[in-house]
């Protein structure tokens, strides 16, 4: 069941009357919003519903003897059972095909023939979120940052919350599992703020990702020896624009989606694309996924305290499980590499520079913060060449055939329509957030009548705009 689909209105018509007509009875409201998000997540698959549930009644169960144990021993011993428990379904449905795989292949090449097999079975959908999610809560009782649940239905809600399961935000249960608490408040339901954030959402994802994909994207790295120069580069960028607004749509869409059901998410986005630097890039992008990779992985691997070299070495490590998380490819592999090198060669040059010297003194100039910002944000774009081609081989070869095109004469592909949906999806990430605040604003006081007729223009512009079949989101498959 995608957002963008008449499925979900109905579902979601349905689910949030529900929710409000329960919500004086706290415990029922939370029951009925576990079997809705159960129902959601069936439209994907019914058989992984069980892994569903006993991925939350596991960490549910190890939640509670972390908490309850006073034997500091004991309670490392318990968390790394549990994290490994969490890891063994994503290892096996996401992992093991590609790791028999590149086994198999070292096996030739040393003249063994190894059949390791296959699962022979499909990638549940969110089971990274999944695990994410589970190994950050028993963690997080670990380190006394949150009670452990005595409620199951408190656990199975905060992992299955229908709105974050499929691709985030990734959200920590020290943020959700206070607001089950007590029934939610009204007064604290931002209807003006929701309403632009999913209508926001489904133009993005829609119109802009969604025609940019089908009608530039797919067809240029499908078959790039087909395209010149100026093609290959404008797809490397259209796709920048396509996988922000595919995975900002839908977490803003998540995020307005809780809030009319009385919870709060984290914000996900905050214009990565102004970065002018890779490390400002990662406090902007998925800002629940870097936050989660530094406090889950890089500080237990010693972050910056172990000396210059081992700091190197760990956001390089960071960044490339980080990649590995994504999926079961070398493309990924080298996705993540190359931010995480980038990462380090960055702390390493400021590291190497005076602080007060000329060119520090440089780079925060007008011009240095434009030679910045440039680097980093076609930096970012090489790289989703790498996440976006379907191997890594794939993606050394759409580089290299822009550089062999070079001056080929090749006609321009890109229809004037491609470059106004690039212009306008870049655009949605440079409004600040006192462009959505005063939206906002202005929303909040317009009358009944004008809200319902705003809202239904924004609908129906989408509806009119949208191409036959939407794709489900990019974030689905990891």
């Amino acid at each position: 069941m995608l957002f963008p689909t008449i499925e979900f209105a109905l579902f979601f018509m349905l689910v949030l009357p529900c929710t409000w007509l329960l919500n004086r009875r706290n415990a029922l409201k939370k029951a009925m919003l576990v079997v809705a998000s159960y129902v959601f997540y069936s439209f994907w698959s019914i058989p992984f519903l069980l892994l569903l549930f006993l991925s939350s009644l596991f960490n549910y169960a190890f939640g509670l003897l972390v908490g309850r144990s006073a034997d500091p021993r004991l309670r490392k011993a318990l968390v790394g059972v549990a994290v490994a428990g969490n890891l063994m379904p994503l290892c096996f449905f996401k992992y093991y095909d590609f790791l028999a795989a590149q086994l198999q292949a070292l096996g030739a090449l040393a003249g063994l023939q190894l059949d390791l097999g296959s699962t022979g079975v499909a990638v549940p959908v969110a089971i990274s979120f999944l695990t994410f999610h589970g190994i950050s809560y028993v963690v997080d009782v670990h380190r006394g940052r949150v009670e452990a649940s005595r409620s199951l239905v408190d656990l199975l809600l905060y992992v299955s919350f229908f709105p974050h399961l499929v691709a985030g935000p990734i959200v920590r249960a020290s943020e959700f599992l206070a607001q089950l608490a007590r029934p939610s408040d009204p007064r604290n339901i931002d209807l003006g703020g929701s309403t632009l954030l999913i209508l926001g959402g489904l133009f993005k994802k829609v119109v802009v990702a969604s025609h940019l994909s089908i009608l530039f994207v797919d067809p240029v790295f499908t078959n790039p020896q087909a395209y010149g120069t100026v093609d290959l580069i404008l797809a490397a960028y259209a796709y920048a624009i396509v996988i922000y607004c595919d995975f900002s749509a839908y977490t803003d869409i998540a995020i307005g989606v809780a809030n009319l059901l009385g919870y709060r998410f984290p914000r996900n986005f905050d214009q990565p694309y102004i970065a002018l630097s890779l490390q400002e890039f990662w406090h902007r992008w998925h800002i629940t996924l870097s936050t989660w990779l530094r406090d889950y992985l890089y500080i237990p691997l010693g972050g910056s305290h172990l000396g210059r070299w081992l700091t190197y070495r760990n956001l390089i490590l960071t960044m490339v499980l980080g990649g590995l998380w994504h999926g079961a490819g070398l493309q990924f592999i080298v996705w993540g590499a190359l931010h995480g090198v980038g990462l380090a060669a960055e702390r390493l040059l400021r590291e190497a520079t005076d602080e007060g010297g000329r060119f520090r003194r440089f780079l925060r100039g007008e011009l240095g913060q434009t030679i910045r910002w440039l680097l980093v944000f076609h930096f970012v774009c090489v790289a989703w060449i790498f996440f976006r081609s379907a191997d890594a081989g794939s993606a050394v070869d759409y580089l290299g055939t822009i550089l062999r095109r070079v001056g080929d004469g090749a006609p321009l592909t890109a229809s004037p329509l491609i470059l106004v949906l690039m212009m306008a999806g870049f655009l949605t990430q440079l409004l600040p957030p006192s462009a959505y605040e005063a939206a906002d604003g202005s929303f909040r006081r317009a009358s009944v009548a004008a809200k319902v007729a705003l809202s239904t223009a924004a609908i129906w512009a989408v509806i009119m705009l949208a191409p036959s079949g939407v794709a489900p989101f990019i974030y689905f498959q990891f």
